[in-house]
């Protein structure tokens, strides 16, 4: 397991936040705790306001109205790490410099052992002088992954990261996700109540009428793909998603 960081990490305070994009009213005195050191995930139809939520979070949008910040109370800025759907890899730099990208960024020197600790723990320690367009899609995550967790920031968000894979390239990597960002405050957004059930240990439904919660979630992630709780859980999801998309 990579550690989160030396102190628990903080949950995510969302107060009174309203949000509009264009005409659009998205959210309107929205409040919302998101538990630290925990897997949440955000499901919900497309369109209705999951990606924006998470780039206000991130602090690439700014709301209307309210404010956030971590349940510390202190600010979000620099304790965030992203990761896209996209793996967004610089093809012009190998593995290794792609991991390492927050250093070059900052002007600082790569941190190289923190790097190729990360690309053991994902499985590319082989490939840490390859070139992106050598690499599988599913490599290329792996990749992305340990890209994320080099800044060692305590908050990750996830905005469908796992999509464009393949089911079993999908299944390994949602494994190794679940296993690596132990501990850390993840907000992962998918459509896929799977997924959303085999990763959290908390399930948010986003519709027009705002976010509700779901039902706990038994056992701890990642859970077995044919574990009776899971599955249980994921169609008392899709139901739930059915009717508050309705």
């Amino acid at each position: 397991m990579i550690p989160a960081c030396a102190e628990a990490p903080p949950g995510i305070s969302i107060r009174q936040l309203s949000l509009r994009v264009g005409q659009q009213q998205l959210f309107s005195q929205l409040s919302l705790e998101i538990a630290g050191g925990t897997f949440t995930a955000l499901l919900g139809a497309s369109g209705v306001g999951k990606s924006s939520l998470m780039r206000v979070i991130a602090g690439l949008a700014e709301p209307t109205a309210g404010e956030i910040s971590g349940s510390d109370g202190l600010p979000l800025a620099g304790r965030i790490a992203w990761m896209s759907q996209q793996d967004l890899l610089y093809p012009w730099l190998t593995v290794e410099q792609n991991v390492c990208l927050a250093s070059r960024l900052r002007g600082e020197k790569a941190d190289r052992e923190w790097a190729h600790h990360l690309l053991a723990r994902v499985g590319l320690a082989r490939y840490a002088s390859a070139l992106p367009a050598t690499l599988s899609g599913g490599m290329r995550q792996r990749a992305a992954l340990a890209r994320t967790l080099y800044s060692r920031q305590p908050i990750v968000l996830m905005d469908e990261p796992f999509s464009a894979l393949d089911a079993l390239t999908r299944a390994r990597i949602q494994t190794l996700a679940a296993e690596v960002l132990a501990g850390h405050t993840v907000l992962l957004i998918t459509h896929d109540p799977a997924e959303a059930c085999r990763l959290s240990h908390h399930l948010l439904v986003i519709g027009k009428a705002g976010i509700e919660s779901s039902p706990p979630l038994a056992g701890q992630p990642p859970r077995a793909a044919d574990d009776i709780g899971l599955l249980r859980s994921q169609a008392a999801l899709l139901q739930q998603l059915t009717r508050v998309a309705g």
